[in-house]
């Protein structure tokens, strides 16, 4: 999977990243819902990238959008459908990361009726997760904690 022949350097051939970015989908979801490393989830979403068409119906199949959304650039960032769709799990993780981080018992059963009237709405919503609530989202090329500790073969 090369770049395409004849056509301009900086030109996007398709939408993979930012469509996987709308939807709120990480590199590591991406990764285990097609069954390849990250590497290749980073690699193949560069827009200037020339793939072939069964990795564009994958990615349609992980991300669960129209197959024109991840090739045709539009005025709107995403159909009215898809844009729905990637408001709603927006909002369920939103839910789910009230649930999960409230010590009320009140709040926690407004948001667990909230997450259930979503996935009522919804049913694809089932198992999506929480915000992460740790600390500040590191960038692709920022090295987190663990990869500046130390340690010796000898137990110490």
């Amino acid at each position: 999977m090369g770049r395409a022949t004849g056509t301009p350097r900086g030109k996007a051939l398709h939408r993979l990243a930012k469509v996987r970015e709308l939807q709120g989908v990480s590199i590591r979801t991406m990764s285990r819902r097609m069954g390849v490393d990250a590497r290749t989830v980073r690699r193949e979403e560069d827009p200037e990238n020339d793939i072939p068409l069964s990795v564009l119906y994958r990615w349609q199949k992980a991300l669960g959008v129209p197959l024109i959304e991840l090739l045709e650039e539009t005025d709107e960032p995403l159909s009215a459908p898809v844009l729905k769709r990637a408001r709603m799990v927006r909002l369920m993780k939103t839910a789910m990361a009230i649930f999960e981080q409230s010590r009320q018992p009140g709040v926690q059963r407004l948001a667990q009726n909230l997450v259930q009237q979503l996935i009522e709405m919804m049913p694809e919503l089932e198992g999506v997760s929480p915000w992460h609530s740790v600390g500040q989202r590191r960038s692709q090329k920022e090295l987190g904690r663990a990869a500046l500790r130390r340690f010796s073969m000898n137990g110490r």
